[in-house]
């Protein structure tokens, strides 16, 4: 494909769409050409600081011959209603995390997408990321042997914030749009955890407001438990003002260490620091792996729409498809489950609702 792709947004409520555009405004190989939003002073500020078209009418984007991939980015209840949309009119689609609040939305995304023979991507930035592309190649790779523990720690300040809590952010913490703060954002971890670990087989939480009232919940700790014995803790908060360490990784062999990979820990970064770092037993001391630490948490976020553009353009499979969309929602609803009800939650066998042919 030669001339550029043409790219359509469905709402701007989530900020990380800023960031998309922002950045797909410097590819050569991309038109951002119209976008709607039910938000029209949200929509129209946008659509002039990213050259685009606003339309208060979907349907516009939507039947729009010159886009051929769509990015949604509305209110998290509302993405299947896009999705299906989005797929019926035979466009391309990114979708924002999490997939959906349900399962049943997620099933429902998913199929629309396979019946229409249209590409479903999911935007989690954590898998763009060099440092978390080298934990991936490290485990992998087996050099930490027999895995015992994982702990992610994904953490943003956001609930200290009164322009995200009463602006047009709102909607995050709005129980029927999103809710609560740990499926906003602990969803990216799942993915995380998912990813590197695969799927586990069970989950003991607990989800709460700590010290803030606002949210249905502030933070929340999840022990994912795997058939090989593994344990992987999930640490998010929406209440966290500063961090260091993000991933630690222990197994029988080795140590893998990260640092400064999240929100509230990338810009704090000082000048030598080390974003990952590995021991072992054949070589007992620390040592640094190379990798840069970005100069925000912004740079992961903005490098999403890359993989989606590459991915249409060479007709390629999604790098994060609608079954990574799923497992990452049935982990999260898994771990508010155990939370709620203050038990082990177990979760179908791996097979069950298989999608992975997607």
């Amino acid at each position: 494909m030669t001339t550029p792709i043409g790219i359509g947004i469905i709402s701007f409520a989530h900020g990380h769409s800023q960031a998309y555009c922002r950045r797909m405004t410097t590819y050569d190989d991309v038109r951002l050409v119209s976008c709607w939003d039910d938000n029209e002073t949200r929509g129209r500020e946008a659509a002039g600081a990213y050259g685009m078209r606003y339309t208060p009418h979907l349907e516009e984007v939507l039947n729009d011959p010159a886009i051929q991939g769509v990015i949604v980015t509305c209110e998290t209840n509302r993405h299947a209603e896009m999705v299906v949309a989005a797929a019926e009119a035979g466009k391309d689609i990114l979708c924002q995390k999490p997939m959906a609040l349900t399962l049943e939305d997620c099933d429902l995304m998913a199929d629309a997408a396979d019946r229409a023979g249209v590409k479903f991507m999911m935007a989690y930035q954590m898998r763009h990321d060099p440092s978390n592309q080298r934990i991936k190649e490290v485990v992998e790779s087996g050099v930490l042997g027999r895995i015992s523990l994982l702990r992610r720690r994904h953490c943003i300040p956001v609930l200290f914030s009164d322009s995200f809590v009463n602006g047009t952010t709102a909607w995050h913490i709005d129980p029927e749009k999103n809710m609560g703060m740990f499926m906003d954002d602990a969803s990216h971890a799942t993915d995380f955890i998912h990813w590197v670990m695969g799927r586990p087989i069970s989950v003991m939480a607990e989800i709460e407001n700590t010290i803030t009232t606002v949210a249905p919940d502030d933070c929340g700790v999840a022990i994912y438990k795997y058939a090989n014995g593994a344990m992987v803790v999930l640490l998010n908060s929406s209440v966290t003002l500063a961090g260091e360490n993000t991933t630690e990784i222990y197994g029988d062999q080795g140590v893998l260490i990260q640092n400064y990979d999240d929100a509230v820990s990338t810009h704090l970064a000082p000048p030598d620091g080390v974003a990952l770092k590995l021991y072992t037993r054949d070589h007992p001391e620390w040592r640094d792996l190379g990798v840069p630490i970005p100069a925000s948490h912004g740079e992961r976020i903005a490098g999403v729409p890359r993989s989606f553009i590459d991915c249409l353009k060479n007709d390629a499979e999604p790098s994060v498809t609608a079954e990574d969309g799923r497992v990452s929602v049935e982990m999260v609803l898994g771990a508010y489950q155990s939370a709620k009800e203050g038990r082990r939650v177990t979760f179908p066998p791996a097979g069950h609702q298989d999608r992975s042919r997607r």
